[in-house]
């Protein structure tokens, strides 16, 4: 019998058993039962469906469609129409008097001290999502010294209207900065503790941030005032540490690790920034500043190591001008390694949801046992 009459026997669910093979290798579940399979049709042998993965970011959505495609195929169907999509899942407890209900996950980028480079991150790992096609934000919390607006080359002042301030869109990310009104008013960045508190609530609570996949928050180096702010003002999805190789920033980096882990804030994982020079003659990497700093945080706190991003001139550059090097040399090793970053850190961001949605699940199914059990006790029954 010919591949076409088999075509026309495959049953939905023929269809559905083999994709419950492919398995999610970050969320450790089949697609399936984890909702990723939408509009299933069977017309006349042809079957055609939506692969909805967990962030246009996912790291491995090349390795899922091919072994999607392969399920399909094993089952004797030639005939496929198959559209991979994203959607982003929530990887924080939005409760009914939210303050910002539309943004999806808040993902915090911290460092123990200041120099490693830890505004560069952040604004590169909102480009990296923005390109992907994610909706993004970034807000520069880095009150005394902001250096989002220069980073990103933004020219547009923010707007308001309506009472809420209006983030400027700078190459598809929505940025708000205290650096935008310094360049208005040439006012110094002097700040005590209560404004600082005050003006980063401001900007979570007061802009226009509207419906959000990811919104970035570039922390001041320490341990201050403003991420105990942002962790008792609003609930987030977790805190990025970034640090260099050297011990001396490791150690600082742990004070910061250990004080969202008494804030009861997730960490999404630790990225080493200026890891290794690559040698532009030989492309031996070159390990400045030592080894494996970010890897030993990893290992104490038993945290995911998301990546190094190499130590380069041209980042520095290109941070400078106004140009990130993900605009102005997109094919670098520089680009490409923070990339992989930002692909590490979403998939990782997604384990996060996957693992609060399980939770609230569970805890509904509690409350519907609970509830059930207290309603029978009160009609005089008991099991």
């Amino acid at each position: 019998m010919g591949g076409n009459f088999d075509n026309s026997m495959v049953t939905v669910d023929q269809v559905l058993t083999s994709l419950r093979t492919v398995v999610d290798p970050e969320l450790h579940k089949d697609i399936v039962s984890m909702g990723m399979i939408k509009d299933l049709a069977i017309t006349e042998g042809k079957v055609s469906f939506n692969l909805e993965l967990t962030t246009p970011a996912c790291p491995f959505n090349s390795d899922i469609e091919q072994d999607v495609r392969t399920a399909i195929s094993n089952i004797g169907v030639e005939n496929l129409d198959l559209k991979v999509t994203a959607r982003v899942m929530e990887g924080r407890a939005i409760s009914m008097d939210e303050l910002i209900p539309d943004v999806k996950n808040i993902i915090a980028v911290a460092s123990g001290k200041g120099g490693v480079g830890k505004t560069t991150i952040a604004v590169n790992l909102a480009l990296a999502l923005a390109k992907s096609g994610a909706k993004v934000g970034l807000l520069d919390a880095d009150i005394y010294g902001p250096s989002v607006p220069l980073m990103l080359g933004a020219e547009e002042s923010p707007q308001v209207l309506k009472n809420k301030i209006q983030p400027p869109n700078v190459e598809g990310i929505k940025v708000i900065s205290m650096g935008f009104f310094y360049e208005q008013s040439q006012q110094a960045g002097i700040y005590r503790g209560p404004i600082v508190s005050g003006i980063v609530k401001q900007f979570l609570t007061d802009v226009e941030w509207g419906t959000l996949d990811y919104l970035i928050i570039d922390l001041p180096p320490g341990t201050g005032d403003a991420p105990l702010t942002m962790a008792q003002t609003i609930p987030v999805t977790g805190i990025i540490i970034v640090t260099t190789p050297q011990d001396v920033a490791m150690n600082v980096a742990v004070k910061a690790v250990g004080m969202f882990s008494k804030l009861n804030v997730p960490i999404v994982g630790v990225i080493e920034n200026m890891s290794y020079l690559q040698c532009p003659h030989c492309s031996e990497n070159i390990n400045i500043f030592g080894k494996g700093g970010g890897q030993k945080i990893s290992d104490k706190f038993n945290i995911p190591f998301l990546g190094e991003i190499p130590l380069s001139p041209q980042i520095m550059e290109g941070s400078d001008k106004g140009k990130p090097i993900l605009l102005s040399d997109p094919d670098s090793i520089q680009a490409n390694a923070l990339r992989r970053v930002a692909k590490v850190t979403a998939g990782r961001i997604s384990v996060i949801a996957a693992a609060l949605n399980s939770n609230e699940v569970q805890a509904d199914e509690q409350k519907s046992v609970s509830t059930s059990i207290s309603t029978a006790h009160k009609n005089g029954h008991s099991s």
